[in-house]
């Protein structure tokens, strides 16, 4: 059988039947009982800051993954066996959203949190938020950024991890950074590293030959190290995706 033709608004198979077609007015096909839904396209947003998601046509349900700044690496501290501890990563929110769409909706990418140098006593700097949708309409979605690691004087107390907003289908904490030290009695010892994201592995934490690395999106830096002045590393950069399905 061959040069079937179905003009656009008609069915293939009864519409009451779950598994038969349907073909829109655009010529688009879709499950003919309206529970079936399409991968159309994808947008997402890796700078850090504000931006605008603008619906695509026909589009009428989303999955939206939301993730937080990570956390930065503490400052070495003042002693030669000082380091650092890890950045926390930011937390990571899935939400499937399939009503209260608007044409467009505010993004906001979390900050990663700032590095230090190697010999400060200074904190990580803390994560940004990431935000899809304005907040009070019922597509908010919010993924809070990881905590920077305490520095080398401080017992390098690693960063705690980002909660997620409690509205996602799917709420994930994300990963604590690890302890560095405190006169600890060798300069051979390692800063802690990052916290692992959704998305990623956290940063290395510096050593006398190198400096602390920066996370992946979302991901803790590694913390910093006094001997040889090595810095920490940044927090890596929020992310949010925004996966498009049509009806």
């Amino acid at each position: 059988m061959s040069n079937i033709v179905i003009p656009d608004g008609g069915n293939i198979g009864s519409a009451s039947d779950p598994d038969a077609l349907a073909i829109s007015s655009s010529g688009i096909v879709t499950m003919a009982s309206g529970n079936g839904y399409r991968f159309n396209s994808i947008q997402s947003f890796t700078t850090s800051g504000s931006h605008t998601w603008t619906k695509p046509a026909n589009v009428s349900a989303v999955l939206v993954y939301v993730t937080g700044g990570g956390g930065a690496g503490g400052g070495g501290g003042t002693n030669t066996q000082d380091a650092a501890g890890g950045g926390g990563a930011g937390g990571t929110t899935i939400k499937w959203i399939t009503s209260g769409l608007g044409s467009t909706e505010a993004v906001t990418v979390g900050v990663g949190g700032t590095a230090r140098a190697g010999n400060v006593t200074t904190d990580g700097g803390d994560g940004g938020n990431s935000v899809f949708g304005t907040s009070g309409t019922s597509v908010y979605v919010m993924a809070n950024g990881g905590f920077g690691g305490k520095d080398g004087n401080s017992y390098g107390v690693a960063g705690t991890g980002g909660s997620a907003s409690t509205t996602g289908d799917i709420n994930l904490t994300g990963g604590q950074g690890y302890n560095g030290g405190d006169d600890v009695g060798t300069v051979m010892l390692p800063a802690g590293g990052g916290g692992p994201s959704f998305w990623g592995g956290g940063g290395r934490g510096a050593t006398v030959v190198g400096a602390g690395g920066d996370g992946a999106n979302g991901s803790g830096g590694g913390g910093g190290k006094n001997n040889n002045n090595r810095s920490s590393g940044a927090g890596g950069v929020g992310l949010v995706v925004v996966y498009e399905y049509i009806q």
